[in-house]
C-alpha cells in the first residue's frame, strides 16, 4: 500500500494531496529514512513524522485502502509519540469585572508577553 494513501486513511492528514506534500517536503520517514508518497508500507513499518498534530511515531497494526471513521483508524497504528509539550500561558490574568484595561495595563500586558 502507497504510503500517502496510508496517512491519509489513517486520518494524520486531512487530504491525500496533504500527505504527498508532506512526503515530497521530507516530513515523513519509514523506518528512520525519508520517505517518498509512492512508498509501499507494510505491516510492522515504523512511520515517522512532522504533522499539524505535532511529532507523530507510529508503527503499522494493519493496512486500508479506503479512509475510515476515527475509531477504525485507530486500529491500523500503535502511537509511540512522546507526550505534546506543554503550552506556555502568556496571557496576563485580570480580575473579573475589572472593566476596560487602561493604556497603563496594556503596557503592562506587552511588557510581561515580551512584545
Amino acid at each position: 500500500m502507497r504510503l500517502d494513501r496510508f496517512l491519509f486513511a489513517s486520518r494524520l492528514f486531512k487530504s491525500r494531496t496533504l500527505a504527498q506534500a508532506a512526503c515530497e517536503a521530507n516530513h515523513v520517514r519509514v523506518n528512520g529514512t525519508p520517505a517518498r508518497s509512492s512508498h509501499a508500507l507494510r505491516v510492522g513499518d515504523q512511520i515517522t513524522a512532522f504533522s499539524p498534530r505535532g511529532d507523530i511515531v507510529w508503527e503499522v497494526l494493519q493496512l486500508a485502502e479506503k479512509r475510515v471513521g476515527p475509531p477504525l483508524a485507530r486500529l491500523l497504528y500503535a502511537d509511540h509519540s512522546p507526550p505534546p509539550p506543554p503550552k506556555e500561558e502568556r496571557v496576563a490574568v485580570r480580575a473579573r469585572g475589572a472593566g476596560r484595561p487602561t493604556k497603563a495595563d496594556r503596557r503592562a500586558t506587552d511588557r510581561f508577553r515580551g512584545d
